[in-house]
């Protein structure tokens, strides 16, 4: 059986739009194994999980594919609104290049 013909693929992360493998794999090192337990998360917490505990380098790109994952959304339509509510969720953050 290939990797991708997993039972549950319907659930799997990379079934949500814009979470490919790496995404995925960052997303499983922060405790989130399917798409029914990311759809229950705030993005933009997640995010900030993400950012504390997995990887420290994501950028804003990684942001707007978290949410546009959520809303059904490509990330590269959503990036700067995205990044603005990050920002009025953590004042302090300073983004760093993507």
């Amino acid at each position: 059986m290939k990797k991708n013909d997993s039972k549950n693929k319907g659930n799997s992360l990379e079934s949500l739009p814009n979470i490919g493998k790496v995404m995925a794999e960052k997303l499983n090192a922060a405790g989130i194994h399917s798409k029914e337990e990311f759809l229950r998360q705030d993005p933009y917490e997640l995010f900030s999980k993400l950012r504390k505990k997995v990887d420290p380098t994501l950028c804003r790109c990684a942001l707007a594919s978290v949410v546009g994952a959520k809303k059904g959304v490509p990330w590269h339509k959503i990036t700067k609104e995205t990044a603005e509510e990050y920002e009025k969720r953590h004042p302090k953050h300073v983004w760093g290049k993507c």
